[in-house]
């Protein structure tokens, strides 16, 4: 009886190890953290709206620099439209603990090619308070520092 206990423990000890995620670097900064305060309110019943306090409507418009991982859209080695977040493809946002991270659309000047290390972008950050159904958040005319 023993033994079988043994075995079953070892077993799920495996596939414990196997399912481990890779350890990636914190992109977290102070503008990162304010593009976070953005949140959801119901305002009537199945409707919601996009709430943007004051401190993150102060950067609306203004040249940032964000550190981040290239989330592809397209197929392709090099991009010059894709999605910018704090955790890198390899890391699934939707398993797991914690909240889906947030993500900026990004347009850049000139194409970037894609690698799955973090890198630092510069570009103008416009909120999208329109209610549409594009991104939330734009970072354009970016350009990898």
């Amino acid at each position: 009886m023993r033994k079988k206990y043994i075995t079953v423990l070892s077993i799920l000890i495996s596939f414990t190890a196997i399912a481990q995620v890779n350890v990636h670097t914190d992109m977290r900064t102070p503008t990162w953290n304010l593009i976070g305060l953005k949140y959801d309110k119901q305002v009537k019943p199945l409707v919601w709206q996009a709430v943007f306090p004051p401190a993150l409507k102060a950067i609306h418009n203004k040249i940032i620099e964000l550190p981040g991982y290239i989330i592809p859209t397209k197929v392709g080695n090099s991009f010059s439209e894709f999605m910018f977040s704090i955790m890198p493809i390899a890391s699934c946002p939707y398993c797991g603990t914690g909240d889906i991270p947030s993500m900026i659309e990004v347009k850049t000047l000139k194409p970037i090619t894609w690698a799955d290390e973090p890198i630092i972008l510069r570009g103008k950050f416009i909120i999208n308070d329109s209610g549409d159904s594009r991104s939330t958040f734009f970072l354009l005319d970016a350009a990898k520092r």
